[in-house]
């Protein structure tokens, strides 16, 4: 480790420290005490504040911890922190007010000359695949914010009919141009996953405070996971198939091998029926169906109807 990435590594160590000895250093990062002490002083002239106490169990008490200090990268983590910005703003739609393109000049102005322009060289040189928002969500900071502060929402959902609704969402989720949200509603005691799009009021229930925690909501998803694909299925997959479905797949889905043969297995709800339907057409001539016969006989049927209009 160099010694630019051991400051680092150290400010990272004594972040949640309130005191510490010249040991735990050595000891830590397997330095010479001479090193440690070198060490010490320049991050105390890096920002690091604190006092040292004399004696056999004296050390270093840190004064103020929420001190910012600076943190030194290398070209390398420069140009990964870069690339995933670029990679990012590449959505149309996120739950942050502030642009990337507002973050990423903001960091760029931060560079001396030449990483900006090794950093500018950089982004050249990589393509992004862009997957457009099929439509724009109003409401992504604050759902964001619900599920942080573990609030309730007031919501007005409308996708096959318009209702009020109280839910708390449990997470975020991005897929094929589409922003999602995993929650519980609290009137039907029931999980669902809702498609952001279709919310069209959205506001942060202050008056209701017995909310559920994380590891609440963890568990009524598992347990809708778990009951509510209640219909088994299997296919066979070429090895295109398994590729299509990698890129590609929903969470009642699973992928396993067995010899020579590639498998899509899961559970599906009778309310998805046709949804599976329609996504199994997508995987054309590399999926061939086991079971049940209801999926394959619907499967052929759509299959017929596509050959009809030819």
């Amino acid at each position: 480790m160099n010694k630019a990435d051991r400051l680092n590594q150290e400010l990272i160590f004594l972040s949640t420290k309130n005191f510490f000895q010249i040991n735990d250093l050595i000891s830590e990062f397997q330095i010479s005490k001479r090193t440690a002490l070198r060490d010490i002083s320049e991050l105390e002239q890096m920002g690091l504040s604190f006092y040292v106490e004399n004696g056999r169990y004296g050390g270093y008490h840190l004064v103020n911890q929420e001190l910012l200090v600076p943190v030194i990268f290398n070209l390398d983590e420069v140009n990964a922190i870069f690339f995933a910005i670029k990679a990012l703003s590449q959505l149309s739609a996120t739950p942050f007010e502030k642009s990337y393109k507002h973050i990423y000049d903001k960091l760029m102005a931060t560079l001396p000359k030449h990483q900006q322009d090794y950093v500018a060289k950089m982004q050249k040189a990589v393509s992004y695949y862009r997957i457009p928002s099929i439509t724009a969500p109003n409401f992504l900071s604050i759902i964001l914010k619900s599920v942080i502060d573990q609030k309730v929402l007031n919501i007005t959902y409308n996708q096959h009919h318009r209702s009020q609704q109280q839910i708390q969402v449990f997470n975020l989720l991005y897929r094929n141009g589409i922003w999602f949200c995993d929650a519980y509603n609290i009137q039907t005691k029931k999980w669902a996953t809702y498609r952001c799009d279709c919310i069209e009021r959205c506001q942060i229930n202050a008056q209701v405070k017995d909310t559920y925690g994380h590891s609440e909501l963890k568990q009524f998803k598992e347990n809708y996971e778990n009951t509510y694909h209640n219909i088994k299925f299997q296919c066979h997959l070429t090895p295109l198939g398994r590729e299509l479905f990698q890129k590609n797949n929903y969470p009642n889905m699973h992928l396993k091998e067995e010899g020579n043969q590639i498998y899509l297995y899961g559970g599906y709800n009778q309310d998805e029926f046709d949804y599976m339907v329609e996504y199994l057409i997508t995987l054309g001539q590399n999926v061939t169906i086991d079971y049940p016969t209801e999926l394959k006989q619907a499967y052929l049927n759509e299959l017929r109807k596509i050959i009809a209009k030819y």
